[in-house]
């Protein structure tokens, strides 16, 4: 590591050149929840104030929302039970967090730091992640898709269409596209879809930055969904964001089968993200479970 970079426990907002340092430490940890990209970290860095530093060769990351501050397991090789315990009182003496925590914890960090005196673990189902296999996603097969294949079916009557990987000059039209998702959902009634509208912009903005892959869907010829995502781990695409016009039977259907299709066959996995405690995914598909690691010592 070069001198100049941020260490504990002076920590920086997170900015678009932090990618070159940030990025080769998520990748080499091979993460499983979809939280730990830079591309995840850089579109919702407006929306939840992420800031982060380096302890030692751990990677430290701290975001506030609503429910106050809060960090992301600290990312390196272990044992990194000190790197979180410096995190949590950060956040409590820093932050001026009670009952400081650890959030979207994955089952290493979890099984490293269980039973340790003043941590606690709790699984949070909310914040489980969506995986699938990605030849389900393709073929659609089985009872439990039905209702995907009949979207799909509705819509292929329906409409000729056709896939393209995302371009530049679909940007504009993917941008557009999301603006009027926006106006039809009324998101300025709601601060999440408020950040979620202003994490797509950036992402839009900074595909190439990036480095994400992107496919459209054109009907008629004109751009009416899309989707982008890259590589989490090795066996594992995370999609980030998709968005199709609402009106259109079946799209949504359509752009999730064709993005595996098209740009992830060779990954196994696709993660789609958390699923905020909605019915569970397919009982085939596996689930990454994440937990908080909440500071319970006094003090």
């Amino acid at each position: 590591m070069s001198r100049g970079l941020p260490r504990f426990p002076d920590f920086k907002p997170l900015a678009l050149e932090d990618r070159q340092v940030i990025q080769p430490l998520l990748w080499d940890y091979q993460p499983d929840t979809s939280e730990l990209t830079f591309t995840n970290l850089f579109i919702w860095k407006d929306h939840y104030h992420f800031v982060w530093c380096l302890d030692g060769d751990c990677l430290l990351v701290a975001g506030a929302g609503p429910s106050g501050a809060w960090g992301y397991p600290p990312v390196g090789p272990g044992p990194r039970a000190d790197a979180a315990r410096r995190l949590l009182t950060w956040l409590r003496e820093e932050k001026g967090e009670p009952a400081p925590r650890l959030e979207r914890a994955d089952a290493r960090l979890a099984a490293e730091l269980s039973g340790q005196a003043g941590l606690t673990v709790e699984p949070v189902r909310d914040h489980f992640d969506y995986v699938y296999l990605t030849a389900d996603l393709i073929h659609l097969a089985g009872n439990k898709y039905h209702a995907k294949r009949n979207h799909l079916n509705s819509f292929r009557q329906a409409h000729a269409f056709s896939y393209v990987p995302m371009g530049a000059a679909h940007l504009p039209a993917c941008l557009a596209l999301t603006e009027s998702w926006c106006r039809l959902k009324r998101c300025e009634e709601d601060l999440s879809l408020m950040g979620e509208w202003a994490a797509v912009r950036l992402a839009l903005r900074h595909v190439e930055d990036l480095a994400l892959t992107g496919g459209v869907v054109l009907v008629d010829g004109r751009v009416e969904a899309f989707a982008l995502g890259e590589l989490l781990n090795r066996d594992t695409a995370v999609v980030h964001i998709e968005k199709a016009n609402p009106e259109i039977r079946g799209l949504y259907a359509l752009i999730n089968q064709q993005f595996c299709e098209q740009a992830w066959s060779a990954a196994p996995f696709i993660n789609r993200e958390q699923d905020l405690g909605e019915p569970c995914a397919p009982p085939n598909s596996p689930t990454t479970p994440t937990a908080w690691l909440k500071n319970s010592a006094s003090g």
